[in-house]
């Protein structure tokens, strides 16, 4: 019997086969340093935790939600937009919570995708961002990752050699997997641009709170005219450590949130009621907890970049997000990240997450985590340190390695 319509439309998920190799070697008794996930082992802020305690059990937060969030969680969401980016968002119609930003993405490509229609989305990029509008009926062109001129140069030959006309182009600062930022400036070309072409853009901003220097990450709706073709999706995940809690955003323009809302409004009741509540209390609430996590996971990377250096493996150091973002070594490059990926689990204790799962272009590089506590991150550069100086010896009869120069 062969697979569903939509079905087929999906690739093998390439993390399913380094989730598989990982537990088995766990099951073998391998102590696995796991930097693949961007999956946050902070703990959520006590006082928001003490508001969900405190809300669960009521009779009336038993009951269904609303779909697009309750009017409290919208507005503060609306009030830490205000407070960090100075645009003033209308709770009721530029703010829909949704059960995480991949959530909101996908449900977005539903709700405004025909069958055929052209979206341009950046590879490498999260996986969603391209099979949301794959599992919609549309069709994926890839434009470059970095926000540069050669962005906006790949994007306009994409728009004039695609038929139909793209309706839309995603861009996701801080980016998973680069881990690259942009700036205010390129918001305001970018919107030029999307009004000159009359195409959307769906802006992915989880990381925005995880920044290591001076200069916050900005949001497109700083930019002048965002709101006549832009929505933005953040979520709770990364700057609240609340991933399992999945509660993220869409905000801006009124039309795409409107659409949104309706497909929503068809497929569920929002999130349980009391975890909005603490969601709530978390925007509402002090930011020293997220100052505190910008700290630990600066920490943690610039041991990374340290012990991974001193491991023989130099990692450029990434402004922002929980992610490094680094080229295979030169002599397991043949290999590909997923082959290169699966020798590190089996020769080196160690998980990361292969390129290839972001992308064709992502296929030089891995993605590595920041969700292990800095002596678990100097465990794994030992681990490859070993790996590296042995690899010429136990590895010639397993893979042909290319000579180092």
């Amino acid at each position: 019997m062969s697979d569903f319509h939509r079905v087929r439309r999906l690739p093998p998920y390439v993390f399913e086969q380094v989730n598989a190799l990982k537990a088995k070697a766990r099951a073998g008794g391998a102590d696995i340093v796991d930097l693949g996930m961007g999956n946050p082992d902070l703990p959520a802020p006590k006082h928001v935790i003490d508001k969900l305690i405190e809300t669960v059990g009521k009779p009336r937060t038993d009951r269904y939600s609303a779909s697009k969030g309750i009017a409290g969680l919208r507005r503060a969401q609306a009030a830490y937009y205000a407070r960090r980016f100075g645009v003033k968002l209308d709770p009721e119609t530029q703010v829909v919570a949704t059960l995480g930003s991949k959530e909101g993405f996908a449900n977005m490509a539903q709700a405004i995708t025909a069958p055929g229609d052209v979206v341009l989305v950046p590879n490498p990029s999260y996986p969603i961002h391209a099979f949301g509008f794959l599992m919609a009926g549309g069709v994926i062109r890839s434009v470059p990752s970095e926000p540069g001129p050669e962005f906006f140069t790949a994007v306009e030959r994409a728009i004039m050699h695609s038929i139909p006309k793209p309706i839309a182009v995603v861009v996701c600062y801080p980016s998973n997997p680069t881990a690259m930022v942009a700036s205010l400036d390129f918001y305001k070309d970018l919107v030029l641009f999307a009004k000159k072409h009359e195409i959307f853009v769906l802006s992915d901003i989880a990381y925005a709170e995880v920044y290591f220097d001076d200069a916050p990450p900005p949001s497109i709706l700083q930019a002048p005219g965002a709101f006549e073709v832009a929505v933005e999706f953040t979520s709770m995940s990364k700057t609240y450590s609340m991933a399992g809690w999945r509660i993220g955003f869409a905000v801006g323009n009124e039309r795409l949130l409107a659409a949104l809302a309706r497909v929503k409004s068809y497929l569920d009741y929002g999130a349980y009621t009391p975890i909005q509540v603490a969601a709530a209390a978390a925007l509402n609430g002090p930011d020293d907890c997220v100052r505190e996590m910008r700290l630990t996971y600066k920490r943690r990377r610039d041991v990374m970049i340290e012990s991974f250096a001193a491991a023989g493996w130099p990692i450029e150091k990434p402004s922002a997000s929980m992610f490094a973002w680094t080229p295979v070594p030169e002599r397991f490059r043949h290999l590909g990240s997923l082959e290169f990926s699966k020798l590190l689990i089996e020769k080196a204790d160690v998980a990361v997450a292969p390129g290839i799962g972001f992308g064709e272009h992502g296929d030089d590089f891995v993605r590595l985590a920041l969700v292990e506590n800095e002596q678990r991150i100097r465990q794994a550069a030992r681990g490859v340190r070993r790996f590296f100086e042995t690899a010429d010896k136990t590895l010639h009869n397993v893979v042909k390695l290319k000579k180092q120069a």
